[in-house]
């Protein structure tokens, strides 16, 4: 191999490492950011939600996270627009969770 062609791998090989390196620092930033946001939505709800609601929202995002979620950012987007007149308590969100869930079909069978 020529003192040219050492030079081409080496210009790749730099170029290569600076792309990793780069790419390796958005995805710590990105990363950074998601725990920021996490952080900043637990700090409201601790204000919004009571000790029960807490408990019940926690339960209800270990059988369905997403909706959990949902509710989670409803009533972020309700505190922060001021729509949200005192703390959530258990039976409010109930009433919350029973607007947001679809109704169940119940499904009877008739013996003859």
């Amino acid at each position: 191999m020529s003192a040219a062609d050492d030079q081409e791998l080496e210009a790749i090989r730099k170029r290569k490492m600076a792309q990793l390196q780069m790419a390796r620092q958005q995805e710590e930033v990105m990363k950074e950011e998601a725990q920021r946001i996490e952080a900043q939505k637990k700090a409201i709800l601790r204000v919004v939600l009571t000790q029960e609601a807490k408990e019940r929202l926690g339960r209800l995002k270990l059988g369905y996270p997403e909706l959990a979620a949902n509710i989670e950012n409803q009533l972020i987007m309700l505190y922060q627009s001021g729509r949200l007149p005192g703390q959530v308590d258990d039976a409010t969100l109930k009433k919350l969770l029973e607007q947001v869930q679809p109704k169940k079909r119940e499904i009877n069978i008739k013996r003859k």
